[in-house]
């Protein structure tokens, strides 16, 4: 079998790339809502779009409520489920080629959803044709199921699930190998505050920063007005900048537009679960704006009291006292995410990944109170609890035991930051699909993945779907 599925696989391989293309040229960022495409219209082309994949391939791909597809390989009891999403972040900046144009070089496949998750979306319906056309016999049924929804909270997911009962078991291909069996917890949360202008000067008229609470944000832009009529020069302004940049590792620029100063911030996205991967142009640019003698107003009071809650550089919450971690979820991890300023008013938002021995108690309603301390509000307290499956569960058993087949590498179960589809989900876990050292660059420019691994996708999957439905 396994020679047969891997026959399959190399003779598939320039037909998969070019479906994984046309998916990822669909710019499906969520959207305002339509008749007929509740997350807006890009996702919903996305879907149209594998549907018509789907199809050219043999199977029925049937639309649920705009939510999801969903793609059967026969009509047998629902055991296993694998759910993917069509939807993409933002697609930011800073990227070598065309974020919706994929690029394939040196073993790779570039573009939005490359890996975050059109990428995998595609090897797992290969994976279903590969059974198919094998012969392969089976008493149950496989279900693959397409979203729309995931980046922005999986309504998508929320609403399915109210019309469709989910098989048995699921995994989802939107992480890495081996099995990931725990997700932390989450508290997400935007948090706002109005002012009064009294016009004093020098002062912060904007700032601007994030796409998304769940990304790092690779940019930050500030106007400052009237600090070279305070005697701060644009020698002393140079000095402070240059001063940052060093600190922080990320770039600043400086330009004069209409009689004020734009500073803008360069830092690294990366997926909010990671954000010692990124530089977090936000926090670097507060830090720096803290440091300039901006007269003192109520709103630069809540711009310095940021910068001191989130100092740039501390991830793990220390500042906003609700640094923990536990052996098998690991440590808490912070990330402010977004932020707009004016002259009246601002709000923003933030992210934090929480480990199993975090609660209400000791995160959420801390930093509520710090923020309140601060004069700024958080809309909410609720935190999304930590995901957990046990080990010995047969059917973990199971896909360990079948990526250690296809790969050589050992079949473990792991924990991480990241939330996906199965998320609180009885008997599922994330299985997939990069290799455990591989990184994507998911959330951020020249996001990739690598064909071999899609490839070994497909037969990992394929071999998965056999073993759990036969």
């Amino acid at each position: 079998m396994k020679q047969r599925i891997e026959a399959f696989v190399e003779g598939h391989r320039e037909a998969m790339l070019s479906d994984i293309k046309e998916l990822i040229a669909v710019r499906s960022v969520r959207g305002d809502a339509e008749p007929g495409k509740p997350y807006g219209p890009g996702p919903a082309a996305a879907m149209e779009k594998a549907a018509a994949i789907a199809a050219r391939h043999g199977f029925e791909a049937k639309n649920v409520g705009g939510h999801m597809l969903e793609i059967n390989l026969n009509d047998g009891e629902d055991e296993l489920g694998i759910l993917c999403h069509l939807d993409v972040v933002h697609e930011g900046s800073g990227w070598t080629t065309p974020p919706y144009e994929a690029d394939v070089r040196d073993g790779r496949i570039y573009g939005r959803g490359a890996a975050d998750n059109k990428g995998p979306a595609m090897a797992a319906l290969y994976a279903l044709k590969c059974v198919r056309e094998l012969g392969v016999p089976l008493s149950k049924n496989v279900r693959l199921m397409l979203g729309t929804d995931e980046e922005n909270g999986s309504n998508d997911l929320k609403a399915y699930t109210k019309l469709r009962a989910l098989p048995n078991y699921c995994f989802s291909p939107d992480a890495a190998f081996p099995v990931y069996n725990i997700e932390k917890g989450r508290y997400a949360t935007y948090f706002s505050s109005d002012f009064p202008d009294d016009g004093a000067l020098p002062r912060l008229t904007a700032l601007s920063a994030g796409h998304a609470l769940n990304i790092v944000p690779d940019e930050a832009v500030a106007t400052v007005e009237g600090l070279p009529h305070a005697g701060f020069g644009m020698d002393k302004l140079k000095e402070a900048v240059s001063a940052q940049g060093e600190k922080t590792g990320v770039s600043f620029s400086l330009e004069e537009s209409g009689g004020a100063l734009v500073l803008r911030a360069k830092g690294v996205g990366t997926h909010a679960s990671y954000p010692d991967e990124g530089k977090n142009a936000l926090t670097a640019l507060l830090a720096l704006l803290a440091t300039l003698p901006l007269a003192d107003s109520e709103g630069f009071s809540k711009i310095k009291a940021l910068a001191a809650l989130f100092p740039y550089g501390d991830n793990a919450g220390e500042a906003l006292g609700v640094k923990m971690e536990d052996e098998l979820s690991g440590p808490l991890t912070s990330n402010l995410a977004a932020l707009e300023y004016s002259v009246g008013g601002l709000r923003g938002g933030f992210d934090l990944r929480c480990p199993i021995c975090s609660n209400e108690e000791n995160t959420s309603r801390v930093i509520s109170a710090k923020m309140a301390e601060a004069g700024m509000r958080t809309e909410t307290d609720e935190m999304v609890l930590p995901h957990h499956v046990p080990e010995d569960l047969p059917f973990i058993q199971v896909l360990m035991n079948v990526y250690e087949s296809y790969t050589g590498l050992k079949g473990e179960c792991v924990s991480m930051g990241g939330g996906t589809y199965v998320h609180g989900l009885k008997n599922c876990v994330a299985f997939g699909a990069a290799y455990p050292d591989t990184e994507t660059y998911a959330h951020a420019a020249d996001e990739y993945s690598v064909i071999a691994e899609l490839e070994a996708c497909v037969k990992i999957f394929a071999q998965s779907i056999i073993d759990v439905c036969s």
